[in-house]
């Protein structure tokens, strides 16, 4: 993986955290955007952690060339700003993960091999400010796109939204994990997102889901 801060001690001490671990092995550091891009174009890792306030364009701008140029890398987005337009513009970008600095070590640990598993994974804080968002009803309608779904695609990713895995959701609908997998494939690919935070924020964009209504 490739961790990416402006700060130097603090970009060293992630970088120690993730190596001590047996699984684990940072291959490139940036100091700011630009950098973080060229170093995951060369070394293409498997997960880019970055901050988001960074010089050089930022880790945002980095985020978004970085899931269009190579998208077999997977970004986690790691800052002291839970600020709401952060949030959503990094996942928005292709994030897949979102956690706050003060995250426990252990945590950005998780993160980053659920992110290296091909999975998704956001700070409880970024959760809660997702729904409370989406509650007060800021969030821009788009229920076109729940038109391009069957109607057994709209009962999937409602349950994507719920947070399930593929196998939970097998168990609700009666049918196979394989075909859950085959039918969040599809729905990703008619919503145009790129991972199942993205169909998330979608579910509550459109209205298809709602907080605290199952």
């Amino acid at each position: 993986m490739t961790v990416a801060d402006d700060q130097t001690v603090v970009r060293a001490g992630i970088a120690a955290i993730l190596d001590a671990e047996p699984d684990l092995s940072v291959v490139g550091q940036a100091a700011d955007g630009e950098a973080a891009v060229a170093r995951v174009l060369e070394l293409r890792p498997d997960v880019a952690l970055m901050d988001i306030r960074m010089p050089g364009g930022g880790g945002l701008a980095a985020a978004a060339r970085i899931t269009a140029e190579a998208p077999c890398t997977r970004v986690v987005v790691l800052t002291t700003f839970d600020l709401d337009e952060y949030v959503f513009a990094a996942l928005r970008a292709g994030a897949v993960g979102f956690l706050l600095k003060d995250a426990e070590p252990e945590r950005v640990v998780d993160a980053v091999r659920v992110a290296a598993r091909g999975g998704a994974l956001l700070d409880p804080v970024v959760t809660r400010r997702l729904v409370e968002r989406y509650a007060t009803g800021d969030a821009p309608a788009d229920a076109d796109l729940l038109r391009r779904l069957t109607p057994r695609e709209t009962d999937v990713l409602r349950h994507v939204a719920r947070g399930l895995a593929n196998a939970e959701i097998a168990a609700e609908l009666g049918i196979s994990p394989a075909t859950v997998k085959d039918h969040v494939a599809v729905v990703l690919a008619k919503l145009g997102v790129r991972n199942r935070v993205q169909a998330t924020i979608a579910a509550y964009e459109t209205g298809l889901v709602r907080p605290g209504v199952r």
